[in-house]
């Protein structure tokens, strides 16, 4: 089974127990800090290896950089493999910021966005320039509504409840 069936296998089961479940989360959600924290200091030098040498790298166990390369895939400059992907896979972590950044907006990981390493990366208007952006991507924006007398859009010249609104 390839690593990131299995990991998904743990972390995602609905037959353990609810409050082993948020452990689980809690846990990995330290340790993902900490790797960003390692990754953020030094943003331009590019981590590679196999799964198995950056799970030594970072002292976690191989299943959980599995977990964490599944998170980071989105953000990378080149995608890795994930889906095959066994412990003697080749991986890289080069990540483009902004959307690294903008990523972690998204899945509202506050203790991630907001780690002091951002800091030294991007001015305070370029991080809320970021965050806007982010926020702005899942927001759905209705047209305007049709009144039942208001002229069709169509183009017929007929007023909206006599063509198109018909049916509506």
């Amino acid at each position: 089974m390839a690593l990131l069936q299995e990991w998904r296998d743990i972390a995602y089961s609905q037959e353990t127990d609810k409050k082993q479940l948020q452990k689980f989360w809690t846990d990995y959600f330290l340790i993902e800090k900490g790797i960003y924290e390692k990754l953020l200091s030094n943003p331009d030098e590019v981590v590679k290896g196999t799964v198995k040498e950056l799970a030594e790298k970072y002292e976690i166990p191989v299943l959980t950089m599995a977990g964490f390369l599944d998170g980071i895939d989105d953000s990378l400059k080149v995608k890795n493999p994930i889906e095959t992907m066994d412990e003697n896979t080749e991986v890289t972590l080069a990540f483009d910021k902004e959307l690294l950044y903008k990523n972690m907006v998204d899945a509202k990981a506050d203790w991630l966005y907001n780690l002091p390493m951002w800091d030294d990366i991007f001015d305070e208007a370029k991080k809320k320039e970021l965050y806007r952006t982010a926020k702005k991507a899942n927001t759905i924006i209705k047209g305007p509504k049709i009144g039942r007398n208001d002229p069709c859009p169509c183009g017929s010249g007929k007023k909206y409840k006599y063509c198109c609104g018909r049916n509506a």
